[in-house]
């Protein structure tokens, strides 16, 4: 396959690059601040956390697939059709009626956001070359630091100016305009390439995490249920392993995962991705309906998590010049719990200062953990596993958001279950799933402290997987020294800087 763009036209083809990131970076953030506001209106606070999972699960789970069809069909064709399926299903989400249709709109929207990010990616390594293309991945970090600013800040807006439907039918503008770019501006020639998708791999993988996501939700379903949907994650995982062991090209290879750099470097991220998507889906839930602020303020709360994040890895070349590798991860995953622990001491009289301040901390932390990792993983590999074992630290974050989402959303249920004795918990739902929504819960302060107990689970639950993120961290084997010399590329700090 080759890309016959003229140079003049290249930067068309990066900005239309550009609006793709823009429209995947900015998508966590702007649906978590107003997300509250969703539930008002669609009630179904039960199911708050699929809206997060539905997306991520389908996002990971075709990520591999549609890399690997770009290379059979181009990349264009794959890009193009991915980032129309995204659109249908924002379209879709705007006209959301229950919250089982928003989940299933997202899980939609999830199945075409797969392809934007390593397709897009794939087509910068098409178009320039190495020495050239540092300064392109540059442009491509920074959409992440700036859709992570704007993201909250225009959910915020939003849902207080305008309908909710508009932080999905933002995205349609922005799509056909990235569309238009790619039909005039990239053009390929395209050579058959033999490439082998592990499609039994995938299915085996989305029924075992579909299954363990049903359990970790569904906890007051009947015991036959889950000791069934038990059965189900079992012997689909066991097949799941079975399939990678001897698939020509595995979605997740076991001989790469079983090398302990890789694998305690993959354990440290997934674990720091659960903390950090239960720290977004959750906290601007407390900032709403305990603290009684603004969509925008806990929008704010949610952008100082992501300033430190690009912050951590701008300023990780000094510190793995000046410490070692080794001491940098440490210190960054250390200041995972620290972060975390101020959550544990908010309480309805708080400010949402302090709820900011262990949000840039646990950023900042995140910042250092992903960079290092990437490095470390990258080295401990020849040159024809490195595509695949950074690709296994995007997909072990990215695996870590899906079951943060949902487990730390059950445990914000079973809270409510557990403090709201009496109907005070169906008081609060009752009261959460109207238009007023968390707006409303400071008319009751019965009912807000119910709400404000059950977070702190919630808020428990992160700080307990930011304590084994640490821990993990040391398990990573490398030397004091590593990295003093060998400083981070611009195509790590790009991955890195991706939340």
């Amino acid at each position: 396959m080759s890309q016959s763009v003229d140079r003049s036209k290249r930067p068309f083809v990066v900005a239309s690059i550009v609006l793709a990131t823009f429209m995947v970076a900015i998508e966590a953030t702007i649906v978590a601040t107003a997300m509250p506001r969703i539930v008002g209106e669609l009630g179904g606070f039960t199911y708050y956390s699929w809206v997060f999972s539905a997306f991520l699960l389908a996002q990971s789970t075709t990520t591999v697939i549609y890399g690997k069809l770009s290379d059979i069909f181009g990349r264009k064709p794959i890009l193009i059709g991915g980032i129309l399926i995204f659109l249908f299903g924002s379209a879709l989400a705007g006209f959301a009626w229950s919250m089982t249709s928003l989940i299933a709109f997202r899980l939609l929207q999830g199945l075409g956001a797969g392809a934007i990010q390593p397709v897009t990616m794939t087509i910068v390594g098409d178009l320039y070359k190495l020495q050239e293309r540092a300064k392109v991945q540059g442009v491509l970090a920074s959409v992440w630091a700036v859709s992570a600013v704007t993201g909250p800040l225009a959910g915020g807006l939003i849902v207080d100016n305008v309908s909710w439907a508009w932080i999905f039918w933002i995205n349609l503008p922005i799509g056909v305009f990235t569309i238009i770019g790619f039909s005039l501006f990239l053009h390929e020639s395209i050579e058959p390439r033999k490439a082998k998708i592990d499609y039994w791999g995938t299915i085996l993988f989305s029924v075992a995490i579909v299954s363990l996501l049903v359990i970790l939700t569904e906890t007051d379903a009947d015991l036959w249920i889950l000791v069934s949907l038990a059965a189900v994650f079992v012997i689909s995982g066991i097949l799941f392993v079975l399939q990678e062991r001897r698939a020509p090209e595995p979605i997740i290879s076991i001989a790469l995962w079983g090398q302990r750099l890789i694998a305690t470097s993959n354990i440290a991220t997934l674990l720091a991705g659960m903390a950090l998507i239960g720290l977004t889906t959750i906290l601007p839930i407390y900032v709403q309906g305990v603290l009684g602020r603004s969509p925008l303020v806990a929008g704010f709360t949610l952008t100082m998590l992501i300033v430190g994040w690009p912050l951590a890895v701008m300023l990780s070349s000094r510190f793995f010049r000046a410490f070692g590798i080794r001491t940098t991860l440490r210190v960054g995953s250390l200041m995972f719990p620290v972060g975390a622990s101020f959550l544990l001491f908010l309480t309805p009289d708080s400010s949402p200062v302090s709820a900011g301040f262990g949000s840039f901390l646990m950023g900042f932390g995140m910042g250092l953990i992903s960079l290092t990792s990437i490095v470390l993983v990258q080295e401990s590999v020849d040159w024809a596993m490195r595509g695949s074992a950074t690709a296994s630290i995007i997909f072990s974050r990215s695996l870590g958001n899906t079951l943060g989402a949902t487990a730390l959303g059950a445990i914000l249920n079973m809270g409510i279950m557990h403090f709201g004795s009496g109907d005070l918990a169906a008081k609060l739902h009752e009261v959460i799933n109207q238009p007023s929504g968390l707006s409303s819960l400071s008319a009751n302060p019965a009912i807000q402290l119910v709400f404000h107990s059950a977070l702190h689970w919630s808020f428990w639950g992160v700080f307990a997987v930011a304590i084994c993120t640490f821990a993990t961290t040391w398990l990573i084997p490398v030397s004091p020294d590593a990295g003093r010399k060998k400083l981070p590329t611009q195509e790590e700090v790009q991955e890195a800087m991706a939340p």
